[in-house]
């Protein structure tokens, strides 16, 4: 279906810096097309010197909503009117929508990446999880898992004192889940997945251009049984999975996150369904992805 722009059309975005490489543009003005909706998707480069003048404009230009990416996810939370219990937790918004004037943020990264899973088939509720990173991802990741019935939850980050702090988040807001957050290390690491059912690096190892790199040293910690998600999704294979496929596991990489985390900010916007088979299609073809 066509894509009509007319004087009724809607304007969203994405706050971030360095933001050309982002892919959300196309991914949102497909669905848009798709659908016939009146709205349009654009980038604004907002560094954190100048995200309160940036706010400030989508509010008086009327916006609908946007997307919010480093280095702003934690600093928007106090330029907005309401934010959602999870996002609170987590500390990052990443979504926000202009309800009549009403900034309201939301966090969709760890609902999505949650989303991703159930759709792979992956059952986490009641299980053991070691996540390596307590940043951005970690958090969102870590807190949605713990909110969707994990039973307990290990994170393990280079700054102990991030992953400690998260994990007394968890263990306040969301006490059905247990959580313990340490020191990133070989032994600890090695430790914590001995009775793990999943793993899940929220680091930045392995992503373009650090594919050489991987939070496993020692390939032997991985078990047959073990669960090896990676929310990475450029490249599609990190070397963690590679790794991961050679030890029998199952694995899952982050383009299933990229995309629902996407497909509810768009649902909060619009009211409608991304069409989620579409987008898939069209980002495996730019990012040079095959089979499923």
């Amino acid at each position: 279906m066509a894509h009509h722009l007319n004087g009724k059309a809607k304007l969203v975005g994405l706050l971030g810096y360095p933001i050309s490489h982002s892919l959300s543009p196309q991914m949102h003005n497909t669905a848009f097309t798709h659908l016939g909706l009146g709205y349009a998707y654009l980038t604004f480069d907002t560094k954190e010197d100048n995200l309160n003048d940036v706010v400030k404009a989508m509010r008086v230009l009327n916006v609908k909503g946007f997307n919010v990416t480093m280095p702003n996810k934690a600093n928007i939370i106090p330029l907005l009117d309401e934010v959602s219990s999870e996002a609170q937790w987590m500390g990052a918004v990443n979504t926000v929508l202009n309800d009549n004037g009403k900034l309201i943020g939301y966090n969709t990264d760890g609902r999505g990446y949650a989303h991703s899973l159930r759709e792979a088939g992956i059952d986490f509720e009641g299980k053991k999880i070691v996540v390596a990173g307590a940043g951005g991802a970690g958090k969102a990741v870590c807190v949605q898992l713990a909110v969707d019935g994990a039973r307990e939850i290990v994170i393990l980050d280079m700054n102990e004192e991030a992953a400690v702090a998260l994990s007394n988040t968890i263990n306040e807001k969301i006490p059905n889940c247990k959580a313990e957050g340490m020191v990133f290390s070989d032994e600890n690491l090695k430790e914590a997945l001995r009775t793990a059912d999943m793993l899940t690096n929220c680091s930045p190892l392995g992503m373009t251009p650090h594919e050489d790199k991987s939070i496993i040293a020692d390939p032997s910690v991985l078990r047959r049984d073990l669960i090896v998600s990676d929310v990475v999704y450029k490249p599609a294979k990190t070397k963690l999975l590679k790794m991961a496929e050679a030890a029998g596991c199952k694995t899952i990489n982050g383009f299933g996150m990229m995309i629902w985390q996407g497909a509810m900010a768009f649902k909060i916007w619009t009211g409608e369904d991304m069409p989620v088979d579409l987008v898939k299609q069209k980002f495996m073809e730019t990012l040079g992805i095959t089979g499923k």
